[in-house]
C-alpha cells in the first residue's frame, strides 16, 4: 500500500513547524523516504519493474539533493533528521 494522505499528515506534523508546513527540507526528506522504503519494498516482488526502478532512482537523487542542501543551511538540522530516519547507518 503507498504512503497515505494520513501518514504524509503524520510527517508534516512531526517535522514540520506546523500541520501545513510542507516545504521544509525536513519534511520532504520525510515524505520522499517513505515513498522510497515503500518503492523497495515493491521491487522485492516485482523484479523486472524498470519503470518504478527509474523513478525511484529519481526519488534517491532529489532526496540526496535535499540532504545536502540541509546540511550546507543548518549541519544540526541535518544531523537529527538523519537520527530520526536512521539513514546512513
Amino acid at each position: 500500500m503507498p504512503v497515505t494522505k494520513e501518514d504524509k499528515f503524520e510527517l508534516v506534523k512531526k517535522f514540520g513547524e506546523n500541520e501545513k508546513d510542507t516545504g521544509r527540507p525536513e519534511v520532504q526528506i520525510a515524505i520522499l523516504t517513505a515513498r522510497i522504503n515503500h518503492l523497495t519494498k515493491h521491487f522485492s516482488e516485482h523484479k523486472k519493474d524498470h519503470a518504478s526502478r527509474r523513478g525511484l532512482m529519481k526519488m534517491v537523487g532529489k532526496r540526496r539533493k535535499l540532504l545536502k542542501y540541509l546540511a550546507k543551511i543548518d549541519i544540526e538540522r541535518y544531523r537529527a533528521v538523519l537520527k530520526e530516519l536512521n539513514l546512513r547507518k
